[in-house]
């Protein structure tokens, strides 16, 4: 159950001060009373998640140098005046300075409360804001796998006690996902990162150039190989080798990779050398190579073989407790690279992240707030789907009500007696009910009954 907002009071006035208390807690705020400004000031922290009011004339220290005291302690807090008529300059003043808002006596309770909801709905977007920020700071060494989510926690405690294991891995997940970063953290986290890590899309070379990739020539070769060049396999022993989209390999090459799995040799093209390699293998795919239907012409000896520990990524919308914590590292990091300050995220905004699916993972997200960060991620621009238009009940209510109608005489071919009858409704009613929904009986008096 969410806790009432909190709202500091301080008024030296006790009749004002206890009148506005019940009317502030009537209205669902937790009303924290103070008679003066000092009281206040040795209660209030940096941390303080409500809204402060405060009179203008008070003894010793007034309610503007209360104000400029709570600003130096925090300038993010929202501060309310209370002026009298006298004061609405000094107000002005103030709200040029930085205060939330001023109130002139005397003032409707509404126009109190109302400002009040404002100032709590900013404090709260404030405090989640640095909240956010603080848990980045802290999960330092969770980087590049942000996220506090059972399932990512669970994804980087496995990472860990793969990594030196020194085993083929086999990584699962959507596009987007980081199946990429999780490779690498495999490297980093392992005995072979003084290696090198050699990372190969599988989808992103044409079948004539792969193999050469993959396992290197020597010169004279084929036409156009006019030197000797190392493949991306030997480049890699001691170290590790990615290979993503792997389900995108050629059938050919895949055939000669399930051999360096089983021998680890290599014979580069022209050569009938073996070199032996030292390197572990991970492989990425966004299908399911389990699944025969998804697995397509992946040899399934191959998919055995690679498949000695396998390591699935979960989508976003499945850890969507993730998103405003990656929102905000990829919203800082975007604002940092074009050296501007980081926009504050919205309510409408949060809304926006937490309503929408992101089929494309993380990889959308990151891109999603380099567009904020730029000013340009507004609803329209952001190419996030809006949520389907609502009918309401009384829409609805009509529409059926206007189904119903033509049904039944559709069913009585368009006489009048039956219809009302099946209807259960007076003649009058039924003539009243056929020109609200704009139908005409002759419609359906030669209608043939529906089957």
């Amino acid at each position: 159950m969410d806790l009432p907002p909190n709202v500091a009071f301080v008024d030296d006035d006790d009749d004002l001060r206890n009148a506005n208390r019940q009317t502030l807690e009537l209205a669902g705020f937790n009303v924290l009373p103070f008679a003066d400004a000092m009281s206040a000031l040795r209660y209030l922290t940096l941390d303080f998640d409500g809204v402060v009011v405060t009179d203008i004339r008070m003894p010793h220290i007034d309610g503007l140098e209360l104000f400029r005291r709570l600003r130096t302690l925090d300038p993010d807090l929202p501060v309310l005046l209370i002026t009298g008529h006298g004061d609405i300059d000094m107000a002005v003043q103030a709200m040029q300075e930085g205060a939330y808002d001023f109130i002139a006596k005397p003032y409707p309770a509404d126009r109190l409360v109302h400002s009040i909801a404002r100032g709590i709905e900013k404090r709260r977007l404030v405090i989640e804001n640095r909240r956010l920020r603080l848990e980045l700071e802290s999960s330092d060494e969770n980087l590049p796998l942000i996220g506090q989510t059972p399932a990512m926690q669970n994804l980087r405690k496995t990472l860990r006690h793969v990594a030196n294991a020194d085993v083929d891995v086999l990584i699962a997940g959507e596009t987007g996902t980081g199946k990429d970063v999780a490779a690498g953290l495999l490297h980093e986290w392992s005995r072979r990162r003084t290696g090198n890590f050699v990372a190969l899309n599988c989808g992103a070379l044409p079948e004539t150039v792969i193999e050469s990739e993959l396992f290197g020539h020597e010169a004279g070769a084929y036409t156009g190989a006019l030197k000797k060049r190392v493949g991306r396999i030997e480049h890699a022993s001691g170290g590790t080798l990615f290979l993503d989209e792997i389900e995108s390999m050629p059938l050919s090459t895949q055939v000669k990779l399930l051999r360096v799995l089983e021998t680890r040799e290599i014979t580069p093209l022209g050569t009938n050398e073996h070199r032996p390699v030292d390197l572990r293998v991970v492989a990425a795919a966004k299908v399911d190579l389990g699944s025969p239907e998804q697995r397509g012409n992946f040899r399934e000896d191959l998919f055995y073989r690679l498949n000695v520990v396998t390591v699935s990524i979960p989508p976003l919308r499945e850890r969507k407790d993730d998103i405003l914590l990656l929102f905000t590292h990829f919203l800082q990091r975007a604002a940092a690279r074009f050296k501007i300050e980081p926009p504050q995220i919205t309510v409408a905004l949060q809304t926006r992240l937490m309503d929408h699916d992101w089929p494309g993972n993380v990889r959308e997200l990151s891109h999603f707030a380099e567009r904020v960060a730029l000013g340009l991620g507004d609803l329209g621009s952001a190419q996030i789907s809006q949520p389907a238009k609502t009918t309401s009940l009384p829409e609805a209510m009509e529409q059926h009500e206007a189904k119903l109608i033509r049904d039944a005489l559709n069913a009585n071919r368009g006489d009048v007696r039956s219809t009302i009858e099946a209807l259960g409704i007076p003649r009058k009613t039924f003539y009243d009910k056929l020109q609200r929904h704009g139908i005409d009986r002759g419609d359906y008096a030669k209608a043939k009954p529906a089957s």
